[in-house]
């Protein structure tokens, strides 16, 4: 296989939260599983994902709303600025073998929706409040169209990623 697997993290969480250490030891458990990160960078927890696969040695692309590229410091090996605002979501939906919802508010929602529509599976942490502690027993609607597997560790998203095929 050439292609590395893709995950999108998805979502909000505030810096000292459950989330947030969850979200950040999720970034490095995936460069160190040589899962490339596609990460807006937009939340705090999307961008401790981000900065901790970079600081982990991992490959971090980031599609920014934006037409412009961001500052040199932005934790990202490839930037992609696309220049078309929340319509950047779908290709944020669509990037990803599969995609992590951490919390989240309306954007992510709707990344969540057309991830769903577009058949990705989704890895809802639960446990730590948000929108994504509800993805499981509610999702977007009733096609039933991926896999909606939840976790609370890293050892668990790690076993989920397994499930999915994308870890050896």
């Amino acid at each position: 296989m050439t292609r590395r697997p893709q995950i999108c993290i998805l979502g909000s969480a505030e810096p000292g939260s459950a989330a947030y250490e969850l979200a950040a030891a999720a970034g490095a458990a995936l460069a160190r599983l040589g899962i490339t990160v596609v990460s807006g960078c937009g939340s705090p927890a999307t961008r401790v994902a981000a900065e901790r696969a970079v600081a982990a040695g991992g490959l971090v692309v980031s599609i920014v709303p934006p037409d412009e590229m961001p500052p040199a410091d932005w934790p990202a090996t490839v930037v992609i600025p696309c220049g078309m605002g929340d319509a950047r979501n779908l290709l944020m939906a669509l990037a990803g073998d599969a995609c992590i919802v951490i919390g989240g508010r309306a954007g992510t929602i709707s990344e969540v929706c057309l991830a769903w529509l577009h058949k990705r599976p989704l890895l809802p942490l639960v446990g730590c409040g948000g929108w994504s502690d509800g993805l499981p027993s509610n999702p977007p609607d009733e096609r039933q169209n991926s896999p909606i597997l939840p976790w609370h560790s890293v050892q668990e998203l790690e076993a989920q990623l397994r499930t999915l095929g994308l870890v050896r």
